[in-house]
């Protein structure tokens, strides 16, 4: 039997046997209170904490961990209150399971003045648990393709979108505060071969910003050697797309293909306007003026003008990305990796320093409202110097300075956040140190951002470093603990585990809902995403919800309740979680909730990075 087999049956026979064993022990009391695990598992040298939700005072419980076979294992005491999660819910304590030590299937179970007990949960190896977690993130992108070139699965892709293989250059639109066009488009140049690369989120749109963060973070987890199966090809797929976003002989780097929304007269539909599959564009029978023909014929809009400076943000993260996929190819694709430096190099030395202005991400740009570049230049400047070592080049000492005064530019800047599409400072940090050593004023870097996050959690009934709530925060919470592996990694020091493994732990059902973020993994996941391909290709008896796919996760209670009144008839919908919202934060798995359920390429290369480095845990 295989150890994933065994894993299964594992799980089973702990929920037969000790559902069996509750109803022995006591039929006329029904659990009243929840407990909170990470229910993908936990290795066995970690701190383990999980959360007791209790309707009202719980000091006098008593609690009990269980083996697969219903045999207690351990008993211990709920921590202090920490205070209210909901008016449901007043009284949250914590419940440290670190003595558990032997791998094996647990549950928790809570006695006393209050009853309950926790979904099962495993103890194994870190590679056992996080390999496949990262593995699965790596399917997501899989089942984002767009382009010819797809793999088989279950979701049955089909080739989309090829009329970007000669799509149309626009200038850059402008747009009202809903994002709707406020003027016609206006072409420059085209055609340009655009095809392929890998959809942003839910919708169909792709853009150069995000698919750089996506990239960096996979090639990293390629060139250290963190994920070897389907890695390989991914990153392949993404980097020949990148390559045709940058045109060397015309020094123009290109930023999107597909705009979101229509015009605000009508004139046009955007790629929001429409839920379907995406290879029904290319059947569209459409001409210029046509509602629908930007959907099929989509405009793509450049950072600038040829040989003009680039947006600072752009110019690094795409740079990083390019110098990585180098130092990957360095020893077995020589040529191929000098082409990717000498690509690199090319869109670093457009960056725009002085007068920077407002940063370009995406048409609009409140898809991606970012503010910060430092950290893409110091991102980008460390990857050349590290690929112009790896491959002998002359400029290396150059881009090694240049690493070094952006790093320090960077870190003198005084940032609080963890890795995350708007702020790469954690690996520009970490890679820094790989690149000059020492890390002298890096280090303190690195942990002004994770002590930030740790006085957070140490306020949050739920020890969440994010809060409880908001955008991007299951991608949040994991760029805390991919921040505190990689602080780890580059300096020995090992104050942040406990803290890295909470964060994790938020993701993976450690909160107020007792959901996972990531679709698939553990015993209660989103199983309706906003998402057209999961959407559409689900059937009652396929079940079929986009393994690997990180969401959101809760967020403001106005965004959710603006959401559910706007957007029409649900076609998925679960109202399981309604009793575990705040006033405040709320969460709904629901496919038109994009504010909860939508997963997307920066999320879950956050979540495979984090996963990845977790893995590798002794």
């Amino acid at each position: 039997m295989t150890r994933s087999a065994r894993r299964v049956l594992g799980i089973l026979l702990s929920a037969t046997l000790l559902a069996g064993a509750d109803v022995a022990c006591d039929r006329a009391l029904a659990p009243d209170a929840l407990i909170r695990v990470d229910q993908v598992g936990y290795a066995p040298g970690e701190t383990k904490i999980a959360y007791l939700l209790s309707p009202r005072d719980a000091s006098e419980v008593r609690v009990t961990v269980l083996n697969a076979y219903g045999k207690p294992v351990l008993n211990v005491q709920a921590g202090t209150n920490r205070g209210p999660w909901n008016a449901g819910f007043p009284d949250v304590r914590p419940i440290d399971l670190s003595g558990l030590k032997q791998q094996g299937v647990y549950r928790v179970r809570v006695e006393g003045s209050v009853r309950a007990e926790s979904p099962p949960f495993l103890v194994e190896p870190a590679a056992e648990l996080f390999g496949p977690a990262a593995r699965d993130a790596l399917s997501y992108f899989q089942n984002h393709r767009d382009g010819a070139d797809q793999v088989p699965s279950q979701w049955q892709r089909k080739p989309a979108h090829l009329a970007d293989r000669a799509a149309t250059v626009y200038e850059r639109p402008s747009f009202d505060a809903a994002g709707r066009l406020t003027a016609d488009l206006s072409p420059v140049d085209g055609p340009v071969d655009v095809e392929g690369g890998w959809y942003d989120a839910g919708d169909f749109l792709k853009f150069t910003h995000t698919t750089a963060y996506a990239l960096s973070a996979m090639l990293l987890a390629r060139r250290d050697g963190l994920i070897s199966d389907g890695l390989a090809a991914e990153t392949a797929h993404g980097l020949t797309w990148l390559d045709k976003m940058w045109d060397a002989d015309k020094q123009v780097l290109y930023t999107q293909v597909g705009i979101g929304s229509g015009s605000t007269d009508g004139g046009f539909l955007g790629d929001h306007d429409t839920w379907r599959l995406p290879e029904t564009d290319d059947q569209l029978d459409v001409r210029p003026g046509d509602k629908r023909y930007f959907q099929r014929y989509r405009p793509v809009f450049r950072a600038a003008g040829p040989g003009e400076p680039i947006s600072p943000n752009l110019a690094g993260r795409v740079a990083a990305a390019f110098a990585l996929a180098a130092q990957v190819e360095a020893r077995e694709q020589p040529d191929r990796a000098r082409a990717h430096l000498d690509a690199a190099a090319g869109v670093f030395d457009l960056a725009r320093t002085e007068n920077v202005g407002e940063l370009v991400t995406a048409e609009p740009r409140s898809f991606y409202p970012e503010d910060r570049w430092t950290d893409d230049l110091a991102f980008g400047a460390t990857e050349l110097a590290l690929a112009g070592r790896a491959l002998g080049d002359p400029r290396t000492r150059e881009w090694t300075a240049t690493a070094s005064e952006w790093a320090r530019r960077n870190a003198g800047r005084g940032g609080n956040d963890a890795l995350s599409v708007y702020d790469v400072s954690a690996l520009a940090d970490a890679e820094a140190i790989r690149l000059l050593g020492g890390g002298r004023e890096l280090l303190p870097d690195m942990r002004r951002r994770l002590d930030a996050g740790m006085r957070t959690a140490a306020g949050n009934p739920m020890g969440a470093a994010a809060g409880n709530g908001g955008y991007d925060y299951a991608a949040r919470q994991l760029g805390y603990a991919a921040t505190a592996e990689l602080y780890e990694h580059v300096s020995g020091d090992e104050r942040y585990a406990a803290f890295a493994t909470a964060q994790r732990g938020v993701v993976l059902g450690v909160n107020g809902w007792g959901t996972s973020m990531v679709v698939g993994a553990g015993t209660t996941y989103p199983r309706c995403p906003h998402d057209q391909i999961a959407t559409l290709t689900r059937t009652a008896e396929s079940g079929l919800s986009m393994t690997g796919a990180v969401v959101n996760g809760p967020n403001r209670a106005d965004r959710v309740h603006e959401l559910q009144a706007t957007s029409g008839p649900a076609t998925c919908r679960n109202d399981r979680f309604a009793a575990f919202d705040r006033d405040d934060v709320h969460f709904a798995d629901d496919s038109r909730i994009s504010a909860n359920t939508e997963p997307s390429i920066d999320f879950s290369a956050t979540g495979l990075l984090a996963f990845a480095l977790m893995a590798r845990q002794h």
